[in-house]
C-alpha cells in the first residue's frame, strides 16, 4: 500500500555539517553551498578540512544515497544533491548544508533522492529570517516535508527511470568535459606555448607587450571584432516570441537559454545576436566578466543591456575569438568599476583590451581543427537541456503516482 510520511519517520540522520578547519593539504574535502547546482555536487569547487586536527564524526562524513541541502542563504538556500555515487575520496560538509540520510529499511535511497529533488521548490521557500540571515532549521524540513511512499518495488522501479536520464545527461556531460578539454588543449598549444604547425621555422620577436611569433601582433579587441556593445532595455512580455538573454543565461562559459525571457521591443539588426558572438556579463558582483559563445541561437534572440556583445570580424575569427576571450575571463572579472553591487564592465574597456593576433591562416587553420569538437559540443548540450526538461516534466508526476512507471519508461526510450 502507499503512504505519505514525514521526512524524520524515513530518515536515520537529519542534520547540519560542522564548520570546517580548512587547510591546503590533501585531506577530506568540506562541500560548501557553492557545491550545489543543478542537483548535483561540484567536488570542484570543494575545499580540504583538517580532520587531524579536528576531527568528524563518522555520521557526518557522505555516503552514496545522502542528500545534501544548502540551508542558510538567499540564492542558494533549499538547493538539494543526490549523492548518487560514493565520493571518491573521504568528504564532509559545512554547517551552511543539511545531510539527509534515508532508512533503507522504510525507502529505497535513489528514489529518496529523486523524491527530496520533487520538493526543492517548496524547501527553498521554507527559509526563515532576515535578508541575508535566512536559515532551514533541520527540525521544520523533518517535520513538514511529506514524501509519498510506494511499495519498495515500485520506488525502485521510478527510481531507475529518472536515474537513466541522469546518467544519459552525465555521459553527455563527461563527453562535453573531454571535448572542451581538447579545444583548450590545442588553443594552449599554438597560442599560449607557440607550438603552432611550422613554429620551428618562425623566430619568436621581444615585443613591449611581450615575445611573439614573427608576423603576429597585439591588437585591441575593438579593432578585430566588427561590432562590440550592450544590448537593449527589454520590454518584458510572456506573449511575444523575441527571447532576451540576461546575466543568468552565462554560466561555466555556456550560454543557456532557459532562463532567458520573452520581450516585445523592436530589436535593431546589429543588437540581434549571431552565431559566434562573444556574450560577456558586464554589471554587477559574482557574474560579471563571465563568458559565453552563441552557437545557433532562435530567429531574433537578443541580449539585455548588462551583457556585451562582441561580434568576430569573420568565420575564421569565430573560435580563436571565443576561446581567447574564455582564457581573458578572469581578466574581465576583475575590470569592473564603481561602486559595489554597481560593478560596471564599461564597452570601451572591452574594446581597449588587447589580445594575441595571429596570421589569417592560422587563425582559419585552428578553426578547420576545433570547430567540428564545438559543434558536437553544442549538440551534446541540446540533447542535454531536452533530456533535463524531460526528466523535470515527469518527476513530479512520478512521484506523487500520477504517472505510471511503463508510461515513463516508454518516454524514456522515446528520449533515448
Amino acid at each position: 500500500m502507499s503512504s505519505f510520511e514525514v521526512l524524520h519517520e524515513i530518515t536515520i540522520l537529519l542534520r547540519r555539517g560542522r564548520s570546517p578547519k580548512y587547510t591546503e593539504e590533501t585531506s577530506t574535502l568540506v562541500l560548501n553551498q557553492k557545491c550545489i547546482r543543478d542537483y548535483r555536487c561540484n567536488y570542484d569547487l570543494a575545499r580540504f578540512h583538517d580532520a587531524v586536527t579536528k576531527p568528524i564524526p563518522a555520521e557526518l562524513m557522505i555516503r552514496r544515497g545522502d542528500v545534501l541541502v544548502n540551508s542558510t542563504g538567499v540564492g542558494t538556500l533549499g538547493r538539494v544533491a543526490p549523492i548518487r555515487s560514493e565520493p571518491l575520496q573521504p568528504s564532509t560538509v559545512d554547517s551552511h548544508i543539511t545531510i539527509l540520510r534515508p532508512d533503507p529499511s522504510k525507502i529505497d535511497p535513489e528514489y529518496f533522492g529523486w523524491s527530496i529533488v520533487a520538493q526543492q521548490a517548496t524547501i527553498e521557500a521554507m527559509g526563515e529570517g532576515a535578508t541575508g540571515q535566512t536559515e532551514l532549521s533541520a527540525r521544520r524540513l523533518g517535520a513538514e516535508i511529506e514524501l509519498w511512499l510506494p511499495s519498495l518495488a515500485t520506488q525502485r522501479r521510478i527510481a531507475s527511470v529518472l536515474g537513466a536520464y541522469d546518467d544519459l545527461i552525465e555521459v553527455n556531460r563527461r563527453r562535453i568535459a573531454v571535448l572542451e578539454e581538447m579545444a583548450r588543449g590545442v588553443f594552449e598549444e599554438w597560442f599560449v606555448r607557440f607550438r603552432f604547425p611550422g613554429h620551428e621555422a618562425v623566430p619568436i620577436l621581444d615585443t613591449p607587450d611581450g615575445p611573439l611569433p614573427e608576423g603576429w601582433n597585439w591588437d585591441r579587441i575593438g579593432d578585430v571584432a566588427t561590432y562590440v556593445n550592450r544590448g537593449i532595455a527589454p520590454k518584458y512580455d510572456n506573449e511575444a516570441e523575441t527571447l532576451v538573454i540576461s546575466q543568468k543565461c552565462i554560466r561555466d562559459q555556456r550560454l543557456s537559454l532557459l532562463l532567458a525571457r520573452k520581450q516585445s521591443k523592436n530589436v535593431p539588426s546589429e543588437k540581434v545576436v549571431q552565431p559566434g558572438d562573444v556574450l560577456i556579463n558586464s554589471t554587477g558582483t559574482g557574474t560579471l566578466g563571465r563568458v559565453a559563445q552563441a552557437g545557433q541561437v532562435p530567429p531574433g534572440v537578443t541580449v539585455d543591456s548588462h551583457v556585451t556583445i562582441v561580434r568576430p570580424g569573420s568565420p575564421d575569427d569565430r573560435d580563436y575569438l571565443g576561446l581567447s576571450l574564455f582564457a581573458m575571463q578572469p581578466v574581465f572579472e576583475h575590470m569592473g568599476a564603481g561602486s559595489t553591487n554597481q560593478t560596471e564592465l564599461a564597452r570601451s574597456a572591452v574594446q581597449n583590451q588587447m589580445l594575441i593576433w595571429p596570421p589569417v591562416d592560422l587563425r582559419a587553420r585552428f578553426g578547420g581543427i576545433v570547430r567540428p569538437m564545438r559543434e558536437l559540443i553544442e549538440q551534446l548540450a541540446y540533447q542535454n537541456a531536452k533530456l533535463s526538461a524531460s526528466r523535470d516534466l515527469l518527476l513530479p508526476r512520478l512521484i506523487s503516482g500520477q504517472l505510471s512507471v511503463d508510461d515513463a519508461t516508454r518516454q524514456l526510450d522515446e528520449a533515448a
